[in-house]
């Protein structure tokens, strides 16, 4: 499509190999994209040989550019939560070098051979051979989950400014919690994408124990008003739907809700739009096309891994229309 940049967008492959004759919807031979987007859980949980095993697969996709975050299972990808991981019975030095061997795979030559950018928690451009250009905000974290990586505590916020958060959402000291992020969401209005490896609340984060979505996540996207905000981590949420955001932001942060249907919790009133049910199976569907951006958003869950862990779902294509550099 003329002026489009395409996406694959995938999340919790969880140490996932392609293999001759696999009936699975991800699956060889791809489709050539623009940019791959990887929305973490890359292992089941870490070892510098998983990354390695991962890295070859991604390597096997035909795209100019790979963006990758980790994911909660990545454990030995968080520096400061690997060494105290309880469940593994090795001393601090141990995990420690496990840390340094995890990030050398995720950063080094092997990732660069392919043509592989590992994100941290921020915001990041990246400008394409096409010209296209456009502004990721990044993060792995998720609400503290079964004791895994990348933690944070349900009451704390990572995506917004004390100025910008409820007085209930309070630190562990009494505090509120300050944006986490190199630069908050709401400093850059242009972001056009939110990767991140958990979902916002309410949108497709639902599991056999409930919701895993995060509230302050789902603020601060509705301020930032994305093209595309993607993510995976609830397998059983794999889907898309979009979201017509209101004419205007309300003046207060919980008055930044959406248009559609709705369902509510607290104080904060979640509208969302219907589901997309294209499957976006190879070898050529994308969607959705051209988006007015902060008016439109598109929700992606892309777990590849269902609740089961079968590698039974596909890879969702996106087309977007982004600004030239």
């Amino acid at each position: 499509m003329a002026d489009m940049t395409r996406f694959m967008i995938i999340s919790d492959t969880h140490n996932l190999e392609f293999k001759e004759g696999t009936i699975f919807p991800f699956r060889l031979p791809a489709p050539k994209v623009d940019v791959i987007l990887h929305c973490g859980d890359i292992t089941q949980i870490g070892g510098a040989s998983y990354y390695q095993k991962a890295l070859k697969m991604l390597g096997a996709l035909n795209a100019e550019l790979k963006l990758i975050i980790a994911g909660n299972h990545d454990v030995d990808l968080d520096k400061e939560y690997c060494p105290s991981y309880k469940n593994r019975e090795h001393s601090q030095e141990q995990r420690k070098e496990e840390h340094e061997e995890a990030m050398e795979v995720m950063t080094g030559p092997l990732a660069k051979e392919s043509g592989i950018t590992y994100l941290f928690e921020g915001t990041h451009t990246f400008t394409l051979k096409s010209g296209a250009t456009f502004t990721v905000y990044a993060s792995p974290y998720t609400p503290e989950f079964s004791r895994w990586g990348f933690p944070y505590e349900h009451h704390e916020d990572r995506f917004n400014t004390s100025e910008q958060i409820p007085k209930d959402q309070l630190s562990p000291k009494g505090k509120p919690v300050k944006s986490i992020a190199v630069n908050p969401i709401l400093s850059f209005p242009d972001v056009h994408i939110v990767m991140t490896h958990g979902p916002p609340r309410f949108i497709m984060d639902e599991y056999r124990s409930g919701r895993a979505g995060c509230e302050n996540l789902l603020r601060a996207v509705s301020r930032a008003r994305p093209l595309l905000h993607c993510f995976g981590h609830i397998h059983e949420g794999h889907g898309a739907t979009m979201v017509t955001w209101k004419a205007q932001l309300g003046k207060k942060p919980l008055d930044h809700v959406f248009s559609g249907g709705s369902s509510e919790a607290g104080t904060f009133k979640v509208e969302v739009g219907e589901e997309i049910k294209q499957m976006n199976c190879y070898p050529d569907e994308a969607t959705p096309g051209p988006l007015a951006h902060g008016k439109k958003t598109l929700f992606v869950n892309a777990a590849i891994r269902d609740g089961g862990y079968n590698p039974s779902n596909p890879a969702w294509l996106v087309d977007l229309k982004l600004p030239k550099a």
